[in-house]
Parts: structure tokens; C-alpha cells; sequence
């Protein structure tokens, strides 16, 4: 989401992991400083990463929303009179199939249910559906808030809308439902953007940081953080790469795939947490 700043941004389960960002134009609110501790000491885990692969990604991808779904990846970027919807090939990079939103709306978040693919936009209220496999436009929705991640858990879309708060809203009738507190400890962690439901947990990328927050959609706690400082390397840093966003898993091969916002790289990661002090 969000006009881009051009912030150049510098994560073992059995997960990979690849991921992709989206940022807002407003000053945001202070959000937690999560410090690297260990389990024991009683604050949140702390997980950081190794690389296990990466791919060649659109360095003119202002990344919104990342799926990858039955051996396709589906992206959402963002910026006005540039936003659009995608079908890319993870291991070329090349785009197979490319849907271009409209001037106005600045493209957010992203999720494939189903037989459809539904996109959010930034300050306009107003949601999209598409055809899945055509892209064929179906029709639009309105949201009362900012629209910035977009997941769903199976049963009902998830959004957030950079506000420490998740909103449920219903795929048939696309109304809210409920909501969800964000908090770390006793904490409201606030810029929740790029969502993704991995194995019963939501994961967030929390906007102009390089963290993740994996997130319990039952009491809305943060069980542990992911910290993917350093991921993209100095020598990527030859164009205006942004922020951290995106993130996408792969369910039958059980990888985890994050990349940002005009980043060259998209990447496969497993996570590890740091040694016990």
C-alpha cells in the first residue's frame, strides 16, 4: 500500500519461505521495538532465517500482495497508473498473464479462494474479484476502512488496514464479520500489512520494519516474531528498492517465499531461531 518512500531495507522449521511488501503514505504511529531474545527470557521468540534459494523478480514490482498457488504466482502491485494484477512464472520470473487496474486506484492486497482472485486497493474503499483463471472482472465490494493485506484461512477473507486490527468479512456476502486485536504481550503492534495463513497462524509483515509477525487468529497474540534483517544483499541495491512485503507459501512443497517492494530478488527461506543466550 502506500505512496512508495523508497526506503532501502535490508530472516529451523521445516518452512521455506519467500516474501514481498506494502507501505502508506502517512506518518505512521511508533510501533514495538521487538528485541532479539531468546525464549527463555519470557519475551516473544525471536526467529531469523537461511536462505535456500531465490529468484529474478520484477525490479518494477511495487509488491502488494504474493500467492503462490498450485505452482503459480500470483501478485498484486501497487502506485497509481501503475497497478496490476499477475500471473509470473517463480522460476523465470516471466509474467504470464497481467491485469492493469485503473488510474485511480492504487492496488493492495491480495488472496486466491476458490475459484476467484480478490484484490483490495489502497484509499478507495473498494475491493475487486476476479475470474481466476482469466482474470475476468466480476464485480467490485466496498470496505469501510484502508484495504493493505488480504489472506484468508479457508473460511473467511482476512484484511488489515494498518491499524493494529484484522477484519473477517465473509467471501459470499463481503461483509465484516468480526475483528481481531493485534498485541505483542501487552502492545498493540500497529502497520500490520501483506497477510498470509500458513498452517494456522497469520503471518504480517509489519510496514517499514523487516519483521514478520506470526499472529494467533484466536486471541490475536503475537507467538513469535521473524526478523529477516540483511535478506536482500547491498550489491541488489542498484535500483529504488523499497520496503519489505510479501510473502507467499507453498503448500505442497511446504516453503515460505518473501520478497519487498521493487526488489530484484524473491527469496525461499527456512527459519531458525538464534542460540539460547
Amino acid at each position: 500500500m502506500k505512496n512508495s518512500l523508497l526506503l532501502t531495507c535490508t530472516g529451523f522449521l521445516t518452512l521455506s519461505i519467500v516474501f514481498f511488501t506494502t507501505c502508506t503514505a502517512e506518518a505512521p504511529s511508533p510501533i514495538i521495538d521487538q528485541p532479539e531474545s531468546s525464549p527463555e527470557s519470557g519475551a516473544t521468540p525471536v526467529y531469523t532465517y537461511n536462505i535456500i534459494a531465490s529468484y529474478y523478480h520484477d525490479p518494477n514490482a511495487f509488491t502488494q500482495g504474493l500467492v503462490y498457488d498450485e505452482g503459480i504466482l500470483y501478485e498484486g502491485t501497487g502506485r497509481y497508473g501503475q497497478s496490476s494484477l499477475r500471473k509470473v512464472n517463480l522460476e523465470s520470473g516471466e509474467i504470464l498473464q497481467i491485469h492493469e487496474l485503473p488510474d485511480e486506484y492504487f492496488g493492495e492486497g491480495i488472496t486466491v479462494f476458490q475459484d476467484k482472485v480478490f484484490q483490495l486497493t489502497w484509499k478507495s474503499n473498494t475491493g475487486f474479484i476476479y475470474d481466476r483463471e482469466s482474470f475476468q472482472f466480476i464485480r467490485d465490494f466496498f470496505y469501510p476502512t484502508e484495504g493493505w493485506g488480504l489472506t484468508h484461512d479457508g473460511i473467511y477473507l482476512i484484511m488489515s488496514d494498518g491499524t493494529p486490527r484484522l477484519h473477517y468479512i465473509n467471501p459470499d456476502t463481503l461483509e465484516i464479520v468480526r475483528h481481531i486485536e493485534v498485541f505483542d504481550k501487552e502492545t498493540a503492534v500497529t502497520r500490520l500489512n501483506e497477510l498470509e495463513y500458513i498452517n494456522g497462524e497469520i503471518y504480517a509483515n509489519v510496514w517499514q520494519t523487516d519483521k514478520i509477525a506470526r499472529i494467533s487468529p484466536e486471541t490475536g497474540m503475537v507467538v513469535s516474531w521473524i526478523d529477516l534483517t540483511g535478506l536482500l544483499d547491498t550489491t541488489d541495491y542498484q535500483g529504488d528498492v523499497d520496503v519489505l512485503n510479501g510473502i507467499a507459501y507453498d503448500t505442497g512443497n511446504d516453503r515460505l517465499l518473501v520478497t519487498g517492494k521493487l526488489w530484484p530478488r524473491i527469496f525461499v527461506i527456512e527459519l531458525k531461531l538464534p542460540p539460547a543466550s
